[in-house]
């Protein structure tokens, strides 16, 4: 590795705009025992950015620090432990944050090797949001075929491949989202609903009138308990943010603290449905090396099902680091597709 070699980090300074982000430069890190460091290829902007920048992401660090929640790279140096076939492997990682940099120091241990082949951009699109859409849906929820489900969100990037996954799995979708995005929605298989001009609660029990098998919410606030309302019988509710509170002002743990109150509740019911607040991080705490086990099993089959052509890679736009403002506020808009992708 040439010594005089650069590291760019992109700053989270405190609650600002997205035009406040700050950029940080210094040398390339040096990795320890087990330790890698990864070139970035591509990295995210998801929404648990758009909520830390308002200092409404329920655990984020203090500021500042360095956000980016997921990134695919190549391993550019390995230290001692690390076996040296990895070196210049294409690779996948979970950060939570540090992921908006050209190089980011990692423990070997925590990343997954990406498939031969595909794209660094493709590969991030899987990542965050495929771990989460694979282990609500089929960790979680347990969804089989012929169940009937309601992604809110259906076009986001956690539920665009929630969607496909779901199909996939031989379920019937049915997906909320605004009005421009229904015809794609369509194309896929999913029945539209329009959140901002329906009545939801309403028009899901006009598609499926026995109530539905799994709902998978990600808005959180009062609507979590339309939710809770249409499962059928023996249905599971997986609640996965508080979207409906990002612009909110005091405690940003009392949104979720708010739905884990009402998941005791519910569960405490003798009705025979279930409710679950779905945390990626959750299974950490009782294992490190369950949890990378785990997500390296989960995150190969979602790699797989993308080479199989179950689910598709969609990507809103790719900006530079640089943009990074640009990208944000692209994220923040509502108006795109899947994922905002940065790259070096």
């Amino acid at each position: 590795m040439n010594s005089t070699a650069e590291r760019t980090e992109v700053v989270l300074p405190g609650q600002v705009e997205p035009e406040g982000l700050q950029f940080r430069r210094g040398p390339v890190p040096v990795p320890g025992t087990g330790q890698i460091v990864v070139a970035m290829e591509a990295t995210g902007v998801s929404f648990a950015e758009q909520q830390m920048r308002r200092g409404r992401y329920y655990d984020q660090p203090p500021f500042p620090f360095v956000p980016g929640y997921d990134l695919v790279g190549t391993v550019l140096t390995a230290g001692p432990g690390v076996p040296p076939s990895l070196t210049g492997r294409r690779v996948a990682a979970l950060t939570k944050t540090g992921g908006w940099a050209s190089h980011v120091l990692l423990d070997a241990a925590d990343v997954v090797e990406v498939p031969e082949g595909m794209a660094a951009a493709t590969a991030e699109t899987a990542v965050v949001n495929g771990i989460t859409a694979w282990q609500m849906l089929h960790r979680r929820a347990r969804v089989r075929a012929g169940a009937t489900v309601l992604v809110h969100g259906a076009n986001g990037g956690v539920g665009t491949l929630l969607v496909q996954l779901a199909l996939a799995a031989g379920a019937r979708v049915i997906g909320t989202a605004s009005a421009r995005h229904h015809e794609a929605l369509r194309r896929l298989g999913v029945d539209p609903v329009d959140y901002r001009t329906e009545d939801v609660p309403r028009r899901v029990r006009e598609l499926a009138p026995g109530g539905v098998d799994a709902v998978f919410d990600h808005v959180g606030g009062r609507g979590v308990i339309d939710s809770w309302r249409l499962l059928a019988p023996g249905g599971t509710l997986v609640s996965y943010g508080t979207a409906a509170t990002r612009d909110d002002t005091g405690s940003k743990q009392w949104p979720v603290l708010k739905i884990l109150g009402r998941v005791w509740l519910w569960n405490a019911l003798p009705n025979g449905r279930r409710a679950c607040f779905y945390n990626v991080w959750a299974g950490r705490a009782f294992g490190k090396d369950r949890f990378r086990a785990r997500l390296r099993a989960d995150l190969t089959q979602v790699f797989a099902a993308l080479d199989r052509g179950e689910i598709t890679a969609s990507v809103a736009a790719e900006l530079p680091l640089a943009r990074v403002a640009e990208a944000l506020r692209l994220a923040e808009s509502g108006t795109v597709s899947g994922k905002v992708v940065l790259t070096p």
